[in-house]
């Protein structure tokens, strides 16, 4: 008898995962391709920091292994102006302003 393999359709990863939901005008919203080295949470604050996205909308966060998925945008938000203040950066720079207000 012969077996077949299935392979995941998402690599295992025991971690928490955030991916970024971007604005691309014209061209539609799509949760950003991330490696999975750095879909954690301090690479992806630091991308938003950095002006990495066109216009952040959303940050969802999930974990395949402990079995849960939520919306982690207002967490984001608060850390990025905690950040933001750290360093005396004005998150404007990087249209991180309407991520930060639509999250409070």
């Amino acid at each position: 008898m012969r077996t077949t393999m299935t392979l995941p359709l998402v690599p295992s990863h025991d971690g928490t995962v955030y991916l970024v939901l971007d604005d691309f005008g014209q061209l539609g919203r799509a949760y950003r391709e991330t490696d999975p080295a750095e879909a954690d949470r301090k690479t992806v604050v630091a991308d938003l920091m950095s002006g990495q996205y066109r216009h952040p909308l959303r940050v969802v966060a999930f974990n395949t292994a402990e079995g849960w998925a939520r919306d982690v945008t207002a967490e984001i938000a608060r850390e990025l102006l905690a950040r933001a203040a750290e360093l005396d950066h004005d998150l404007l720079d990087h249209d991180l302003a309407d991520l930060v207000e639509r999250a409070a």
